[in-house]
């Protein structure tokens, strides 16, 4: 959307497990400008990543991102979002265990949390998955931007066990489910 000559950009919050992997996935998106690895929805203030992987300051490891509605709506952004993690597994994700792992999706508006009740509840009645979905849909609070070794991890270190086992999986998913929707290769 453009306001004059610029671009009007929302803002979306998400968290499915591991903030590397989730950063990894949406940086793909074509409309997505924009992606920080963080955390939300928790109780303490500036919290570090220390304190957050201990489970018990609330927050989640997320991500928020700018996007552009022009080229990939809000509804897109969620369905990339249940494809490419388990939202059926409370406060986990693989090997990842605890609160801070949980699936999420932090609301900006009211448009946003309607169209995440809309898309759960099309999931669950499709049968998508062979559990229910567990993504606690959350008005958003306070975002911290992680730490800098946090930001764009699986573009800088691809070669690592964990990017190579854990993030590879879920970007070739993405390629082969949304094809149409990733940005164009220079």
């Amino acid at each position: 959307m453009e306001k004059g000559n610029k671009k009007v950009l929302e803002i979306a919050s998400l968290a499915e497990g591991c903030f590397w992997c989730t950063e990894a996935v949406f940086q793909r998106l074509d409309g997505v400008e924009k992606v920080n690895s963080g955390f939300t929805g928790g109780e303490i203030k500036n919290p570090a990543y220390r304190e957050i992987i201990t489970g018990r300051t609330g927050h989640a490891e997320a991500i928020e991102l700018e996007f552009d509605p022009e080229k990939i709506s809000f509804r897109e952004l969620l369905l990339v979002f249940f494809a490419t993690h388990d939202p059926t597994t409370l406060n986990r994700q693989q090997n990842d265990v605890g609160t801070q792992y949980r699936s999420a999706i932090f609301y900006h508006n009211k448009t946003q949390k309607e169209t995440a009740e809309e898309v759960i509840d099309l999931l669950e009645k499709e049968k998508a998955f062979d559990n229910p979905i567990v993504t606690e849909v959350t008005e958003a609070s306070a975002f911290y931007k992680a730490e800098e070794e946090h930001q764009d991890f699986y573009n800088q270190h691809r070669q690592q066990p964990y990017c190579q086992y854990i993030i590879d999986p879920k970007i070739m998913k993405l390629k082969k489910l949304f094809r149409d929707k990733l940005k164009q290769q220079k």
